[in-house]
């Protein structure tokens, strides 16, 4: 008797240790029901490049309708699941460890994923997420019969919920984000918000504080972080030169050697010219700079020059800035280091292509920026004359 229990106890143990056998280290199983898929039909999993393409990954084909995905993976990340014949595609975190999807093949992005925490948690991000989406479409809709109907009053109603969903949709992740810092789908999630419009730059730093350790956890996260970093950065940059905001101030050499700063040289009005001997339309342009300094400069005008020379085709840069000045006519401020696109002055101020200019008040505040020809001399005289 004691050796058929002992017979049994194995037995189930056995099977028990078989239900729970885990998959190898970095290794991921999608198993996939298809209800209503036909025998033969192909499906992939897509990654997204920078370019914006789709490249597949993995495929798999349809039998008795489910199909599978088998491979190696080290690090979470977004993919999309696509089926031949099937309009759509499916948002789901690749992850090593074994996932099972319900494919609803009449409405493929609400398929029911599960099995890994990950994707638990972006399923509850992507409801969310769609009904704040949904709200934000009908209210567009709404506006657009009101205007239509030439209903003021209610346009106007429409109008502010139009504004207040459209910024509950926008905040959304970031506070998912803030909700779940334990998680690599939060690192993730805020990687897809790098593509966009109006991005809150508080909230990304707060969020990149928050996920610090998933950051940390493996060279992918890490990558990703950096990325978020620079992007950041870059756009953080951008503000501090937007229209309204102070203009940086900055040090960098005349052609004596000097050191010459923004601050000591500003006028009642101030155009920051970023130029190089080398660029044809910079030179096209110093005439009509030349005409702007020579009209408005005892009426409080000033203006820095920012030369990019130091480009390696260049023998002598600084001959080469120098005698440009010279020939030009530039008889006001100049200052570089003759490093190009590397000069501090033109990083601080984002520059990515020249020239550029920038027209400041007696404050120092940006007024005005890429104003060339008529244009630039239309402002100066909307603010001298």
């Amino acid at each position: 008797m004691k050796k058929y229990l002992l017979l049994v106890l194995i037995i189930i143990f056995s099977f028990s240790c078989e239900k729970e056998k885990q998959l190898p280290p970095n290794t991921y199983q999608i198993n996939v029901s298809a209800p209503g898929v036909l025998n033969g039909i192909r499906a992939y999993i897509k990654i997204i490049d920078n370019r914006r393409q789709e490249i597949n990954i993995d495929t798999a084909m349809v039998v008795n309708e489910e199909f599978s995905f088998n491979g190696k993976v080290n690090n979470a990340a977004i993919r999309i699941l696509s089926v031949n014949s099937i309009k759509g595609s499916l948002a789901f975190v690749l992850e090593p460890g074994e996932t099972n999807i319900s494919l609803y093949k009449d409405s493929l992005q609400l398929s029911k994923v599960e099995g890994t925490k990950n994707n638990n948690s972006f399923n509850i991000y992507k409801k969310n997420f769609r009904k704040l989406n949904d709200v934000v479409v009908n209210l567009r809709s709404e506006r657009k019969d009101a205007k239509s109907n030439f209903d003021t009053i209610k346009l106007n109603n429409k109008n502010i919920e139009y504004d207040k969903a459209r910024k509950k949709l926008t905040d959304y992740p970031h506070e998912f984000i803030d909700n779940n810092t334990d998680l690599d789908v939060s690192l993730l999630i805020l990687e897809t918000q790098l593509i966009g419009t109006n991005q809150n730059t508080e909230k990304f730093r707060k969020n990149l504080i928050g996920l610090k350790k998933v950051i940390n956890k493996n060279a992918a996260n890490k990558f990703i972080g950096q990325k978020i970093n620079s992007f950041v950065a870059l756009k953080e940059r951008e503000e501090s030169i937007s229209i309204g905001r102070r203009a940086p101030n900055f040090k960098s050499l005349d052609p004596n050697g000097k050191m010459l700063s923004l601050d000591e040289v500003k006028g009642k009005v101030t155009i920051i010219d970023f130029w190089a001997a080398w660029c044809g339309p910079c030179r096209r342009e110093n005439p009509n700079l030349v005409s702007i300094y020579q009209k408005y400069h005892d009426k409080g005008l000033e203006i820095i020059g920012v030369s990019l020379d130091g480009r390696n085709n260049q023998s002598n840069p600084k001959q080469q800035w120098v005698k440009a000045i010279e020939n030009d006519n530039l008889t006001w401020h100049q200052v570089s280091s003759l490093m190009y696109f590397r000069d501090p002055v033109a990083e601080l101020y984002n520059i990515s292509s020249i020239p550029a200019t920038f027209v400041l008040n007696e404050d120092g505040i940006i007024l005005a920026k890429k104003l060339r020809g008529k244009a630039l001399e239309n402002k100066i005289s909307e603010l001298l004359d």
